[in-house]
């Protein structure tokens, strides 16, 4: 009989040695590096009712979501999918006394009910930052540096940035005076970038001129700098469209400053996460991947529904992503092998190295192997009356 015990729900990783080594010391010096910045660490729960985890930003993850009951009192539970709505509500109510910006960090395990189609991963090591209470350009260059800061720390290269501004396709669907059916219509067309659906769509539609035209070029609006000139022309006479234009470029201007080698490209039709971010969006991409590495974007007021209203920017990574993305820069480190026993002068030497740092591996009596089969390049051996390490021969 076959035995399938050991098989994994499908989209459902382990990690071994080396490679959850690789992670954890990742997700160390990631988290030292928000600390640097000023991001302080929080740690939200696993589950959480829904009507908490699937509100605000939370309301597109409702199909993602694992949902359970709670037996203690038979309400609606979620895993959560996204670890962001989670700070927004410890920002909202439990940090609510704090009056200035506040940077916030995390990282865990995230579940989702389906992967992306193709046979990917639906668990997820999140890492991200947020930033509360600043609604300037200032904050999204903030975290768009920061998010470039990560990737270099992770040793990903070929990395190139994509902006865009969700406010841009708004202005304009207020323009023409879509209804939410329609604005919905058009947003899936432009994000698929089908070109004869949106001429049909628009023609339907009795909008001006200069409106029409503005949402038609929406699709071919993407690419180097150049772009910003052409969308101020087709943008002409929406304020509001070129407000935001003025955001993108301003951020753009401030992260070049502090990445002069990076690469910026700018997809004004880029509408990801839509339904919540509300200003600048931006996400990073290595060459050769088809999907981003790393992705965030202004979501303002999500605190609302917790009771407290507050600008936010953000950004978030799949950290396994970047572990498997990134060079392993890690110097090989020489285990020591100790031999049996427990004299005090051997337990003070394994005890000496170990708090410097060195790994140490104890011989257990009767075991099979010695320190090379054990993956151990030096040995503790007796010498004039002192333990000493040797190279294992």
């Amino acid at each position: 009989m076959n035995n399938e015990r050991w098989l994994l729900p499908e989209g459902i990783e382990e990690l071994l040695p080396p490679q959850a080594g690789r992670l954890e010391q990742l997700r160390r010096a990631v988290l030292d590096l928000f600390h640097s910045w000023g991001y302080e660490l929080v740690t939200p729960p696993l589950v959480e009712y829904l009507d908490s985890l699937l509100t605000g930003t939370g309301n597109d993850l409702d199909l993602q979501t694992f949902k359970l009951t709670d037996q203690l009192n038979g309400r609606m539970m979620g895993v959560r999918a996204d670890i962001t709505p989670q700070v927004a509500r410890i920002d909202a109510h439990r940090l609510s006394e704090r009056k200035t910006p506040v940077r916030l960090c995390y990282q865990g395990t995230v579940l989702h009910t389906r992967g992306d189609g193709l046979g990917g991963p639906r668990s997820f090591t999140q890492v991200g930052a947020e930033l509360y209470g600043h609604s300037g350009v200032e904050s999204d260059a903030e975290m768009v540096n920061l998010m470039l800061d990560t990737l270099a720390l992770a040793s990903v290269d070929s990395i190139y940035v994509d902006l865009g501004h969700v406010g841009i396709f708004r202005a304009l669907t207020q323009a023409a005076g879509l209804d939410a059916q329609q604005e919905s219509q058009l947003f899936d067309a432009l994000q698929r970038k089908a070109v004869p659906e949106i001429q049909s769509l628009l023609d339907a539609l009795s909008i001006d001129g200069d409106t029409r035209q503005a949402l038609e070029d929406l699709v071919w609006l993407n690419g180097d700098a150049e772009v910003l000139s052409k969308a101020r022309l087709a943008l002409k006479g929406n304020a509001a469209a070129l407000h935001a234009l003025d955001e993108v470029e301003q951020v753009a201007q401030r992260v070049s400053r502090q990445q002069p080698d990076l690469q910026l490209h700018f997809d004004l039709a880029e509408l990801r996460g839509f339904h919540y971010h509300t200003g600048v969006v931006f996400a990073a991409y290595q060459a050769g991947q088809g999907r981003a590495i790393a992705q965030g974007g202004r979501y303002d007021d999500i605190g609302a529904v917790f009771g407290r209203a507050r600008p936010a920017t953000g950004f978030s990574a799949d950290l396994r992503a970047l572990a498997v993305l990134g060079a392993d820069n890690r110097v090989a480190e020489k285990s020591v092998f100790a031999p049996a026993g427990d004299s005090p002068e051997l337990i003070d030497k394994i005890r000496e190295l170990r708090k410097a740092g060195q790994q140490v591996i104890c011989e257990l009596p009767g075991q099979n192997g010695d320190a090379i089969t054990a993956g151990c390049q030096q040995i503790l051996v007796m010498q004039e009356g002192q333990w000493c390490v040797v190279d294992a021969s």
